[in-house]
């Protein structure tokens, strides 16, 4: 499926916030707060992935969201916990989420609550079709502009490799499904991404 149908003109990589950390333009603070507030999304991922598992009755797609989830809660360390080495790194804190952070994250809630599992395999790949072009910007730009050593860039390097994969199976698992609702999802997470980085702009004018 091309990924221009399911993502609409929100490609992340254009969006001015990640143009600015791949050219090292990001003010201080900048770094430590997107940290803080994309916690939240990554501590919830494997809740919603656990979730969309139990509302898959085809087989092969539910094999394809247990890898997913498995790969996000496996191995020495958890997804999670490397994320905690990145917001470490870069200084971030535990705080409340932002008013765009917490629509993020209520659209997956949503998502899973729907009890359409199409739409929520949408709402997956809204980010994963775009997860691994992005995590490759991602610990370029904070490896080259802003000096973070390998353990603040372990997480980003990793996604770079395993949302291809992530991005395949879940695109695969959805050819089992409803397209439209699909589709539908998609373009709503990728539009809610889009305006977590709005706030994140916002936030640096301001």
């Amino acid at each position: 499926m091309n990924i221009d149908t399911l993502i609409g003109s929100n490609r992340l990589l254009d969006h001015p916030f990640y143009r600015r950390w791949e050219e090292g333009q990001l003010r201080d603070g900048e770094l430590s707060s997107y940290a803080s507030q994309y916690r939240h999304f990554e501590a919830m991922l494997p809740d919603f992935l656990s979730t969309l598992v139990d509302q898959l009755d085809d087989a092969d797609a539910r094999q394809l969201v247990e890898a997913n989830l498995a790969d996000e809660v496996a191995g020495p360390q958890t997804h999670l916990e490397l994320f905690d080495r990145f917001a470490l790194t870069v200084g971030g804190t535990a705080q409340p989420a932002s008013p765009a952070m917490a629509a993020l994250i209520g659209a997956y809630d949503h998502a899973a609550a729907s009890g359409d599992p199409s739409f929520a395999l949408g709402v997956l790949a809204g980010y994963e079709v775009q997860a691994a072009e992005v995590a490759t910007t991602k610990g370029d730009g904070l490896a080259t502009r802003y000096e973070v050593g390998d353990d603040g860039c372990a997480f980003w390097r990793l996604h770079a490799e395993v949302e291809v994969d992530h991005a395949e199976w879940t695109l695969a698992a959805a050819q089992r499904g409803n397209t439209e609702a699909f589709i539908a999802g998609a373009r709503e997470s990728s539009t809610v991404w889009w305006a977590f980085l709005d706030e994140r702009e916002a936030l640096a004018v301001a």
